[in-house]
């Protein structure tokens, strides 16, 4: 059965606090619902601009049972969607977790996954400020599929993709804030496509569209082309996702089938 899979590729809202980021996101909950779509997905750092000091960075976090997550899992059932979204979950044990929820429509939490791929590079240390997932997210049967979940730098370990792959995934939704720069964009999207590709499923990824990041949101059938797939700025990217697309595909090229796991 297909369903209509949205993208909220959106700017996170100057006034700080999260009471403008609910307002927000209730703005964009409304978009959709009247363009039909079913399931919702907002890009990483919803909650909590990474933007933000340490100090309040960390201030800033919640529960997942704590006021902001029960908001946005309100909007879900006020507007019947399905809600994808990232928290900055508190953590007593230390720095907080970047959190991606799956909500169903009725608002009621179906998944939860910690980051596990901190993004340390030569420009930012994430697991400063972050702590790390110690699991990857199994795959959530839903009312349109079995869907997986990763956050942004994840995208670059395709063994984030083959696990959900290997254990029935459809649809994998990367919730991204993907930071521009010289070869980000072409990046973002061969690494979705190739993950689409590779596994034969649908890979569909959100990023933030603020300065400093891509944008440029896109959900990729199971033969890598791309069926929906937005700008550098604002806007609601949405797709028809037919899950059964897979089994053509996958039956015509079997590659799950013809893997050596015992050689690799």
């Amino acid at each position: 059965m297909s369903f209509v899979l949205g993208l909220a590729q959106c700017c996170h809202p100057t006034v700080a606090g999260t009471t403008a980021v609910l307002e927000m996101a209730e703005d964009w909950c409304k978009r959709a619902q009247q363009q039909g779509v079913q399931v919702l997905v907002f890009p990483e750092s919803l909650m909590t601009r990474y933007e933000e000091s340490l100090a309040a960075f960390h201030d800033a976090a919640q529960p997942l049972d704590g006021p902001f997550c029960s908001a946005m899992d309100a909007l879900a059932a006020k507007y019947g969607l399905w809600l994808v979204y990232t928290a900055n979950e508190r953590n007593d044990a230390g720095n907080p977790f970047n959190t991606a929820v799956l909500v169903g429509s009725d608002g009621v939490k179906r998944g939860v996954y910690r980051k596990v791929h901190l993004f340390d590079t030569d420009f930012t240390r994430e697991s400063d400020r972050m702590a790390p997932g110690s699991c990857l997210f199994e795959p959530v049967d839903t009312p349109f599929g079995r869907i997986g979940l990763s956050i942004c730098y994840d995208l670059r370990f395709p063994e984030v993709a083959r696990f959900a792959a290997l254990r029935g995934c459809q649809v994998l939704i990367n919730l991204a804030a993907w930071v521009d720069g010289p070869l980000k964009a072409q990046q973002w999207r061969t690494l979705l496509s190739a993950r689409a590709i590779e596994n034969e499923m649908f890979v569909a990824g959100v990023s933030r569209a603020d300065s400093g990041y891509i944008g440029r949101s896109v959900v990729f059938g199971p033969d890598g082309v791309a069926i929906a797939e937005g700008g550098a700025t604002e806007e609601l990217v949405v797709a028809t996702v037919d899950p059964s697309a897979i089994n053509e595909v996958r039956s015509r090229m079997p590659v799950l089938q013809h893997r050596r796991p015992q050689l690799y």
